[in-house]
């Protein structure tokens, strides 16, 4: 197995299964192809796979379906890629559980930038023996206190950057790569507001370059992630404990209570 691991490409397009083998595999990943859906499935299963590129238009079962059965087995980083553009299939695919969305056609670059981004962001992970944060609060109407072992804490959240964990309460959260990453982007701003396109290449990762065109559906794929990250953090819209919508502009931290 190559030092980045596997990766399969789950596409029904020769040409395209081509040349996304061809890219990850100058990426420095082992990679496995597979032609239809249900192949897909057991090719990640088999194969372990580390990142999973994912077709919405297959001929068996489309790649939505795929995805839910790959993530009952594998937190694997999935990408997926489609021909259309309805911005319903971003959602449909976010709400499932991709990590990323790309449009066809794509640029091998792109591709391979974002991958490489996802790659350097590891999933979420509790620290092995290590009791969970417990609650703890900067000052009122201020942003979170950075303690020293570096945990950051507001209004009974607590986030270790270090572990990428996160607990509520004391009791651990499960986020995903893009919930995290955001949540701790808000936190580290102190309150300041962060706009959605802000928010977008946080998501996106170092390689969306500042001058990179970002969408309506850019947007609302943050928006879909802020909606999921509040279902988890149990959030009361009406009195936001900690993420705060500004109208017309992003997202900031609540002031923080006594």
């Amino acid at each position: 197995m190559s030092e980045l691991g596997v990766a399969v490409v789950v596409e029904d397009d020769e040409d395209v299964r081509n040349l996304v083998e061809a890219v990850l595999s100058q990426a420095g990943f082992e990679v496995h192809t597979a032609a239809g859906g249900r192949e897909g499935v057991d090719v990640v299963r088999r194969r372990e796979a580390s990142v999973v590129t994912l077709d919405v238009g297959l001929p068996d079962i489309d790649g939505f379906e795929v995805l839910r059965r790959i993530r009952e087995f594998s937190d694997a980083y999935v990408v997926m890629l489609t021909a259309r553009t309805d911005e319903l299939d971003t959602l449909t695919a976010l709400h499932t559980g991709a990590d990323d969305f790309m449009a066809k056609p794509f640029r091998p670059r792109e591709l391979r930038a974002r991958v490489a981004a996802m790659m350097r962001r590891p999933r979420q992970e509790a620290a092995a023996g290590r009791p969970a944060p417990g609650p703890g609060d900067g000052p009122a109407g201020r942003g979170p206190a950075l303690s020293p072992d570096r945990v950051l804490r507001h209004n009974g959240l607590a986030l270790d950057p270090d572990t990428r964990s996160v607990a509520l309460d004391g009791v651990p959260a499960s986020l995903t790569r893009s919930e995290f990453d955001l949540l701790l982007a808000l936190l580290k701003a102190g309150g300041a507001v962060r706009s959605k396109a802000e928010l977008v290449r946080v998501v996106r990762g170092q390689h969306y370059r500042e001058d990179a065109y970002i969408s309506e559906s850019d947007e609302r794929a943050v928006e879909v992630h802020i909606g999921n990250l509040r279902r988890k953090l149990r959030e009361d819209p009406l009195q936001p404990r900690w993420l705060q919508t500004v109208r017309g502009v992003g997202y900031r931290l609540a002031p923080g209570r006594d």
